[in-house]
């Protein structure tokens, strides 16, 4: 189902959204990267594939993108990067966490970047949604 030509309107806000964030002051590497985990988590094999391919084209190893999976065994990730994974696995998940993991981000980012990585985290759970229901298999 082309979801994005049926409902223009709707789904456009929702990539104006997008476009916002990546324009925030938060690190687009960051961002990408909490992109990533979330489709890998929800299982969208179209976003796992883009995302990943985004973090190369920004400068990412690909071992450390193959990585991702395991980043709760793995040293090679920078304390942020960990701190985004942990946050996009928290928000992802809803889990039990959550206070203590936001005041380890609130040493690291300002409320705003907090806010902008959050409204991130929730929109990608959202389009990882619509793809895997609504879109074409990829």
């Amino acid at each position: 189902m082309d979801y994005k030509e049926i409902s223009k309107k709707t789904v456009g806000h929702l990539y104006q959204a997008h476009t916002s964030i990546r324009n925030s002051e938060v690190d687009n590497k960051l961002i990408a990267l909490a992109e990533l985990r979330i489709s890998q988590l929800n299982g969208c094999s179209y976003c796992c594939s883009f995302h990943a391919n985004e973090l190369r084209e920004m400068g990412m190893e690909s071992s450390l993108i193959d990585k991702i999976p395991g980043y709760k065994h793995s040293r090679s990730f920078d304390h942020k990067q960990i701190l985004v994974l942990q946050w996009t696995d928290a928000v992802t998940h809803l889990t039990n966490d959550m206070e203590t993991l936001l005041q380890e981000l609130k040493q690291e980012f300002s409320e705003k970047e907090i806010v902008e990585l959050t409204s991130s985290i929730s929109l990608m759970n959202a389009l990882n949604r619509l793809r895997i229901s609504l879109g074409d298999p990829f």
